[in-house]
């Protein structure tokens, strides 16, 4: 199948763009919110929108792509935190392999188990890299994964683990605090992982506000993904998207 948004992902980090991602959880939206949500992320040029969550308990992720579908154009890429979070309606699927962890089963094993149903799926698939960076506190995340996030000071082991997935054939390196995290990923961390590896940076967890934002496209992230703080301040998402379009990238 075409690879639509991964070239668009590619494309963007040539011109040396950013992007910005927001990221919806189903459980934590009604219609009316997705509505609300398609429209200020239409009015904002938001680039992308990520659909999932650690710990999704409804069954309604077919009905959130179709609405969401139905009141924009923005692109709805899956960001699935286990195996049935599976939607035919999206556009397109980070199928993410924990490599920052050791745990057998979100490196493999629920791959294994949701092979099948993403390839019937026709999703355009997207190999991601996924690295749990430690935030300053507990998060969903790192407890549905039972993994040890990477130290926020460790910024040679992240930059490692980058090279390792990217080698592998990870497609996206994708930094995540997680939800609620207290920290965001410092700069540090996001441009020793920048500086070693060719392919797109996703970075999410703790971003609060559009300076964090900005900081973090200057330090060599290519997408920023907020999620939290626009459920708590849905206003933020035009503040945040213009940052991240204004921002260009520098060498720390």
């Amino acid at each position: 199948m075409y690879n639509k948004i991964y070239t668009s992902f590619i494309e963007r980090k040539a011109r040396k763009e950013k992007a910005f991602a927001v990221l919806i959880d189903p459980d934590k939206v009604t219609p009316a919110g997705i509505i609300e949500l398609a429209a200020k992320c239409t009015a904002a040029k938001v680039d992308y929108i990520f659909l999932g969550g650690s710990l999704v308990i409804t069954n309604h992720l077919d009905e959130c792509v179709q609405q969401l579908k139905a009141s924009c154009d923005i692109p709805v890429i899956l960001f699935p935190g286990s195996p049935s979070q599976v939607s035919r309606y999206a556009d397109a699927l980070l199928y993410l392999s924990m490599i920052s962890g050791r745990n057998p089963e979100l490196l493999i094993g629920q791959h294994v188990v949701s092979a099948a149903a993403v390839k019937k799926s026709q999703l355009e698939v997207i190999s991601t890299g996924y690295m749990v960076i430690d935030g300053g506190a507990p998060t969903t995340v790192s407890y549905i994964s039972n993994a040890t996030p990477i130290p926020a000071d460790k910024a040679d082991i992240a930059m490692c683990t980058a090279m390792a997935g990217e080698m592998l054939g990870m497609k996206v390196i994708y930094m995540d605090a997680g939800s609620g995290a207290r920290n965001p990923i410092t700069e540090t961390m996001i441009n020793r992982v920048s500086s070693q590896v060719e392919v797109p940076i996703i970075v999410g967890g703790g971003i609060r506000d559009a300076e964090k934002a900005y900081r973090n496209c200057k330090a060599g992230a290519d997408i920023i993904v907020v999620g939290n703080a626009i459920e708590n301040d849905i206003s933020l998402i035009k503040e945040l998207a213009d940052a991240v379009h204004s921002s260009a990238p520098i060498t720390i």
